[in-house]
């Protein structure tokens, strides 16, 4: 086996500089085997090295990373596994592009199918199929008549089925062919050789469309803000939430601990808030309201936007609890965050009448 990185936990920040310096060096100079590649590539992103940073420091494109990576790992699962030792050394050297299409197999499969490959001599595009149609195949409970759970027969069965559902000649041939060449068991050839007599077409049960949606606005995209909480609150309470990281490019939030959250719409003061939080109140508690029904608002504010304007409105320390305040001219007092957009609830005209849907469209 190839060595391995030493382990990130016990190293300093120095330590890992050097061994950063040292990877970088070797990849650039194309040291040791492919596998040794990917394991470096790894490290060094694990390290915060970006794929970007890697090529430019190595001439290994991102893509190229990305492929050596993922084999070097499908590579170590079949030595642990146990595949042969012819298999092994051929793949050490060699087979990155066609270990990497094997990576969604589970361990067991992957030494098998990686045995597969290397007893047929199989490139890139074929390993694909052969790691599809071994996918394919494990879902069934029971294998199907005349085929057994070899990896070979599994490639066999799905020639076999494509090839009794297709009425063209030539593509059935070619079909029966690769079956034979691939089928492990006996009746598993049998059941391929009946097709050169039986012409039966079998119609392909057409697959449902994927549901695929794409926003066509930034409106569709909204944001996820915590939530400070109801009224009364202090500004302890405020500066208690912590500052959310997005990550794109679907804006998805990591979070620990009972903080609550709302989605928003992506309007633009939304989106572009540095450090939005909400915060709940009912609307007689906003400056200047003399609405004799007071209903429930959420009080959106970015804690990042503290510099005074005479046109916003602000969140502020008033006697130990959070108010929402005006101002003229610049205050003395400290500006915790401004007010940029009061959401209300959305309004039901009739909740009965909402029940029945034609009454709406009429």
């Amino acid at each position: 086996m190839t060595d391995q990185p030493p382990n990130a936990q016990n190293l300093n920040n120095n330590d890992h500089n050097d061994i950063a310096q040292e990877l970088l060096l070797k990849l650039r100079q194309k040291q040791g085997n492919w596998v040794e590649w990917g394991q470096a590539c790894a490290y060094l992103q694990k390290a915060g090295y970006s794929p970007q940073a890697i090529f430019e420091a190595t001439g290994f494109e991102p893509v190229q990373q990305n492929q050596v990576i993922v084999g070097a790992q499908v590579y170590n699962s079949i030595e642990k596994v146990g595949a042969s030792q012819d298999v092994i050394s051929h793949y050490q050297q060699r087979g990155s592009d066609i270990l990497y299409e094997l990576r969604l197999l589970t361990q067991e499969e992957r030494a098998a199918a990686a045995t597969l490959t290397f007893q047929h001599k199989i490139d890139a595009d074929e390993a694909r199929e052969i790691a599809r149609a071994i996918k394919d195949f494990s879902r069934f409970r029971n294998p199907p008549e005349g085929f057994s759970q070899h990896p070979g027969d599994a490639v066999a069965y799905q020639c076999w089925k494509l090839a009794r559902q297709n009425s063209d000649f030539q593509t059935r041939s070619r079909l029966i062919a690769k079956g034979l060449k691939f089928a492990h068991t006996q009746t598993g050839r049998q059941k391929i050789e009946q097709l050169l007599t039986d012409f039966t077409v079998v119609p392909k049960k057409p697959e449902p469309t994927l549901p695929f949606y794409r926003p066509q606005s930034a409106e569709e995209t909204p944001r996820l803000v915590p939530v400070v909480g109801e009224l009364p609150l202090t500004p302890k309470d405020l500066q208690a939430v912590p500052l959310v990281e997005e990550m794109e490019p679907f804006r998805i939030v990591k979070f620990a601990g009972e903080q609550a959250w709302v989605p928003l719409p992506g309007w633009q003061t939304i989106l572009g808030a540095e450090d939005p939080v909400v915060i709940l109140c009912n609307s007689d508690r906003l400056p200047s309201q003399t609405k004799s029904n007071p209903e429930p608002v959420m009080v959106v504010i970015d804690r990042a936007q503290r510099e005074w304007n005479s046109g916003s409105y602000f969140v502020v320390d008033n006697s130990g609890e959070l108010d929402f305040q005006w101002f003229e001219t610049a205050p003395e007092v400290p500006l915790l965050g401004r007010v940029i957009v009061i959401v209300l609830p959305k309004k039901i005209l009739d909740e009965e009448l909402t029940k029945d849907s034609w009454q709406i469209d009429e």
